[in-house]
């Protein structure tokens, strides 16, 4: 597989027009629904692209509650959110038109009244396989779906049994995980390379991932979305750690995602053919995260492979801190820190991934 594919090249006009259009005509607007159609709330599961502070009271590495993180958050807040502002979490919810920001489950200020519109299992460092949660010190899957269960308990005290199962079924979920696995557990740590090669690795990556949405089926969740893994060659770390002394993207990580991401749709066909009454929608992130990183200039970024903090090559978390330096004008960078994109960047992402698949829900 060439990198980037000529095919790939030729699709691009009309990913970038896409982008624009919904950036230029979409600022504050949410997404129209079809008549009768309702999505009472949003849940998500997932890792620090979509944690909104559950993290913040573990004893984890994989914790970013405190400056410069959150600098351009409301007040200045370091809420755990893993960029320098909002995450896809929020904007989903506030695309949908549901509520401004999506609050962390674990929040201990968390109000009975956010319950009913949704909330937020995500933990920094998550992955579909085990071992990556334990690597992290994150909320497994597995812990993630016990705060579900617990948050259940809690709705149906305050709002019933028959608005609950309506909230559950009518509701949208969305998934975020795999990027951990790739990136941390497999390529990084090495410790899932002494039991397989990649594409091994990546089926029992999606035989978890099946695992994962027909448990959160059997709870009452019926319209999720996944998204697929983001081009992990193409972050700052990862070229700082394998691309060289040039800090090119590593194509053996993007090739991995890109297996990976097949592998997932196919399952989630699967799914879908085996649990009928399911809505679970492939979500493509890869291409269009991938379009602005490499044509950073004509979204109006200056750098696309370095992140805002510190030298932006190796600092994340921990090491993204209020001693390290920070640019001035993170508007003009696609990375924060160098695994995570910019709440700019974030904005530019999620109107349009949602524009594509929301009518998949219904």
């Amino acid at each position: 597989m060439k990198f980037p594919t000529h095919s790939y090249l030729f699709s691009t006009t009309f990913l970038r027009l896409t982008i624009f259009l919904v950036v230029l005509f979409k600022t504050k607007a949410v997404l129209k629904l079809p008549p009768n159609v309702s999505i009472p709330a949003v849940f998500v599961f997932g890792d620090s692209i979509m944690d909104t502070g559950n993290n913040n009271n573990m004893s984890t590495p994989s914790r970013c509650n405190y400056p410069p993180y959150g600098r351009d958050f409301k007040g200045g807040i370091p809420s755990g959110r893993f960029s320098n502002g909002k995450v896809p979490s929020d904007f989903i919810a506030s695309e949908l038109g549901i509520k401004e920001y999506l609050p962390a489950y674990l929040d201990p200020t968390l109000q009975p009244s956010e319950l009913h519109t949704g909330v937020n299992f995500a933990s920094g460092g998550a992955g579909y396989d085990p071992m990556t949660s334990k690597l992290e010190v994150a909320i497994s899957m597995s812990g993630q779906l016990d705060l579900f269960k617990d948050y259940i308990v809690r709705l149906k005290r305050l709002v019933g049994e028959d608005r609950t199962n309506f909230i559950l079924a009518n509701s949208l979920f969305f998934v975020v995980l795999g990027s951990n696995d790739i990136s941390n557990t497999y390529y990084l740590s090495h410790m899932r390379q002494v039991e397989y090669d990649f594409p091994t690795y990546s089926d029992f990556l999606v035989n978890s991932a099946y695992n994962f949405y027909k448990e959160m089926y059997e709870l009452g969740a019926r319209r999720i979305g996944v998204f697929n893994a983001p081009p992990m060659g193409c972050v700052p770390f990862q070229r700082t750690m394998a691309g060289g002394i040039q800090r090119k993207c590593v194509k053996e990580y993007n090739d991995a995602s890109v297996l990976f991401n097949n592998k997932l749709s196919l399952g989630i066909d699967s799914f879908n053919h085996n649990f009928p009454s399911s809505r679970v929608v492939y979500m493509d992130v890869y291409s269009p995260l991938l379009e602005i990183i490499l044509n950073n200039q004509q979204y109006g970024y200056g750098v696309g492979d370095k992140g805002c903090c510190g030298t932006g090559t190796i600092e994340v978390t921990y090491l993204c801190n209020s001693l390290d330096v920070t640019c001035s004008n993170d508007l003009d960078y696609v990375f924060w820190d160098s695994f995570h994109p910019t709440e700019s960047v974030y904005k530019k992402l999620v109107p349009p991934i949602l524009l594509k698949y929301l009518h998949k829900f219904i």
